[in-house]
């Protein structure tokens, strides 16, 4: 089994920065990716940002709209990955879920549907 954990959300002014945090464990994987969503009131659960696992070189993938505003790390040994958000705004507030893909690709990194492992979500709210 395995368990997906974030952490890092809270309250934080618009144009004000936070770092969310997700950490794997359990059962492992040689390669896999690492993904952010988000869910905010009233709206559906959207892609945000995902990362390559394992392999030496690290794939990014960014959601248009938060493309300019974030940044995805990862740390391999500790399966962990970061999300670094910059200038953020009242719309960003939201429900972050980190998940794990076993076996993406490029072509369904940002679909709900291949995430097999879902974090409990971190709260983010951004005031005005």
């Amino acid at each position: 089994q395995v368990q997906v954990v974030e952490s890092g959300g809270g309250l934080v002014q618009a144009g004000g920065s936070l770092r969310l945090s997700c950490a794997a464990s359990g059962r492992t994987f040689s390669s896999y990716a690492m993904g952010w969503f988000r869910q905010g009131p009233g709206k559906e659960r959207d892609f945000v940002a995902a990362i390559s696992m394992g392999l030496s070189y690290a794939s990014t993938y960014y959601a248009d709209s938060v493309k300019a505003r974030c940044t995805i790390s990862r740390d391999n040994a500790k399966n962990t990955v970061y999300l670094q958000m910059d200038s953020l705004k009242p719309e960003d507030t939201a429900v972050y879920y980190c998940a794990l893909d076993r076996s993406f690709t490029a072509a369904t990194i940002a679909r709900m549907s291949n995430y097999d492992y879902w974090g409990q979500g971190t709260q983010v709210t951004v005031s005005s």
